[in-house]
C-alpha cells in the first residue's frame, strides 16, 4: 500500500512539474509574441475521467470557446483549451491588448489571437511532457470553435474516434494586476497512450 501511494504521488509530482514548466514556457512565448510581460499562476494539475471534463467547465450545455487540436507522435491524443466567453474576452482585452471586445461573437482578428494563444499553450505543455517522458509528441494545426461544452467534446470524438477514458487537466490562470483569467487545458490521450506515458516514468499505469 505504501509503495502504491509512493508511485501515485511520484506520477502526480511529475505531472505538476510538467504543468509548471509548460506554464513558464508559455508565459515566455506569449511575452515575446505580445511584447509585454505575461504572468501565469502555478497551475493545478489533476487526472480525471473523460465524463468529468464537461462538468469541470460548467456542464455539457455551458457555452465555451475551445481551441482543439490533435496530438500526434508516439503518444497520440486530443487536446482542448477551454474558456468561458467572459474569460475569452478578458484574455483578449487584458493579455492580448485587444480593446473593446464585446458581444457573443468574436471578430476574425479576435478569433485568430485566441487561437494563437491556445496554440502556444498547447505547444508549451506538450514540449514539457515530451521532455519528461522522452516520447515524441507534437500538435497539429489548431481549430477554434464556440459551442456547448458537450458539443465540443463530441466533435473531437467524431473527428478522431474513441477517446481515452482519462484526461490530464491543467488549470491555466493568467494574472493581470489583481485579476485572474482562468482557462482549462485538457489532454486526452488515446486509450493506448496513457500507459505509454506512465511507463516512460517507470511506473505501471494501473497504479495511478
Amino acid at each position: 500500500m505504501e509503495l502504491f501511494k509512493h508511485q501515485k504521488d511520484f506520477k502526480m509530482d511529475v505531472l505538476k512539474e510538467v504543468g509548471n514548466i509548460g506554464a513558464g514556457n508559455a508565459a515566455t512565448a506569449l511575452s515575446q509574441l505580445l511584447n509585454k510581460p505575461i504572468d501565469m499562476a502555478v497551475p493545478k494539475v489533476q487526472l480525471l475521467g473523460f465524463e468529468e471534463i464537461a462538468e469541470k467547465v460548467g456542464g455539457t450545455e455551458e457555452l465555451v470557446y475551445a481551441v482543439f487540436l490533435r496530438v500526434e507522435g508516439e503518444a497520440p491524443g486530443n487536446l482542448f483549451f477551454i474558456l468561458t466567453p467572459d474569460a475569452a474576452r478578458s484574455l483578449l482585452e487584458r493579455v492580448a491588448g485587444i480593446s473593446e471586445v464585446s458581444g457573443d461573437e468574436l471578430s476574425e482578428l479576435e478569433m485568430s489571437a485566441l487561437n494563437e494563444i491556445g496554440n502556444i499553450l498547447a505547444g508549451s505543455y506538450l514540449s514539457s511532457l515530451a521532455d519528461f517522458t522522452s516520447l515524441s509528441m507534437y500538435p497539429t494545426v489548431p481549430a477554434l470553435a464556440m459551442d456547448m461544452a458537450g458539443a465540443i467534446l463530441s466533435y473531437g470524438l467524431l473527428q478522431f474516434g474513441q477517446m481515452g477514458d482519462d484526461a490530464l487537466l491543467i488549470d491555466t490562470t493568467f494574472l493581470e494586476g489583481k485579476d485572474e483569467i482562468e482557462g482549462q487545458f485538457f489532454l486526452i490521450p488515446d486509450p493506448e497512450s496513457f500507459p505509454k506515458i506512465f511507463k516512460s516514468l517507470g511506473v505501471p499505469f494501473d497504479d495511478v
